[in-house]
């Protein structure tokens, strides 16, 4: 519609150069930096403006800035990732969603592609709460409950912007799927917060209410409250499943809990396109030694992505004619990488003991 817009307004001034179409464009809202003083203190954080990025390569510096920003940050859980064109789509895409008020998310591809990393760098670039379930055996729907119930009282109360992933590992029982289809429904859990819990949970939104709506010294009563505390919530506290489509699993839930679909954004994680594949191993391969030359090198950074994808291919070809399904993913395709590594420095060391 935009390209059949401008070519129809703007005809004269393009002269039909399909290059200076705005779909080309990409868009973010993190593209301001935040202001210090000459001693290095912090004095206004930036504002987040949606607004057209300058290039591609502009706009992935900036997301490969924050990365390692996190991994300054948070040194003991550092995240290896590679911004390529298509990781770069989903992080702007995320980011845009789960910065939106009520924005919520729901990933869908096939394990190790990325959908739990990227969330997290996008809840980091956007400065919200990140919470992720810490599974245990003995994790069930009250201890889902009681950590959903903190997130209220962050999200309400308190008026963070908090992130919220939940992925298919972490759903030991579809009973969790209900609490959290509710929940991005009407934004109650029937039975998550007790009565004598709502008056407290009510009462300390009281000075916010004012604020938000220009009302100072106003006395609302608590239905009012209530109101306000769960329509804070719902546009504060941000839901990112992160589910795969293989199996049965992802079509009967879309069945069951409508919420979890029509509630959320859907952002597809396609295969990795062999270009990316390339990006991924000159990336994981640039500080490994190797007897080889430069061209050598390339060639064989190139010969990876290609090996995955006729890999894939030969998945296709394998369920036509067993009619069963093997996956390849872009985690199989890190370990095929760092299973070269050690297997290269085995052979090349059993050199030098043979000689």
């Amino acid at each position: 519609m935009l390209d059949r817009v401008t070519k129809e307004k703007f005809r004269d001034s393009l002269g039909f150069d399909d290059e200076q179409l705005m779909t080309s464009y990409l868009f973010a809202d993190f593209q301001r930096s935040d202001e210090f003083d000459e001693y290095g203190e912090l004095v206004a954080e930036a504002p987040f403006v949606y607004e057209a990025c300058p290039d591609i390569d502009t706009i992935r510096a900036r997301a490969t800035k924050r990365l390692e920003d996190y991994n300054e940050k948070y040194p003991s859980k550092p995240m290896n990732l590679v911004i390529f064109d298509d990781a770069l789509k989903h992080l702007l895409k995320i980011t845009r969603i789960i910065n939106t008020p009520s924005g919520n998310c729901l990933l869908v591809g096939v394990g190790g592609s990325g959908k739990q990393s990227l969330t997290k760098l996008s809840s980091f670039i956007c400065k919200q709460v990140f919470f992720q379930i810490a599974l245990t055996k003995t994790y069930n729907d009250n201890n889902l409950k009681d950590d959903v119930k903190n997130l209220y009282r962050e999200a309400g109360p308190l008026g963070k912007q908090v992130t919220f992933i939940l992925t298919d590992a972490e759903i030991k029982s579809e009973t969790f799927l209900e609490a959290i289809n509710s929940m991005l429904a009407t934004g109650e859990i029937p039975g998550l917060i007790p009565k004598d819990e709502q008056d407290v949970f009510k009462l300390e939104c009281k000075n916010q209410y004012g604020k938000d709506l220009n009302l100072k010294g106003a006395d609302p009563s608590l239905l009012e409250l209530w109101v306000f505390f769960i329509n804070r919530v719902k546009d504060c506290l941000h839901m990112v499943l992160a589910f795969s489509p293989v199996g049965t699993k992802f079509r009967d839930r879309s069945q069951k809990f409508p919420s979890l679909f029509s509630q959320c954004s859907i952002n597809w994680f396609l295969p990795w396109p062999e270009d990316a594949l390339v990006s991924v191993s000159n990336n994981k391969m640039s500080g490994f030694k190797m007897d080889a030359k430069k061209e050598v090198r390339t060639a064989l950074e190139a010969h990876m992505g290609k090996c995955h994808d006729l890999v894939t291919e030969v998945c296709d070809v394998y369920f036509q004619r067993m009619r069963r399904h093997v996956y390849v993913t872009p985690k199989s395709y890190l370990s095929f990488i760092e299973l070269y590594k050690d297997v290269y420095k085995v052979k090349y060391d059993g050199i030098d003991v043979e000689e």
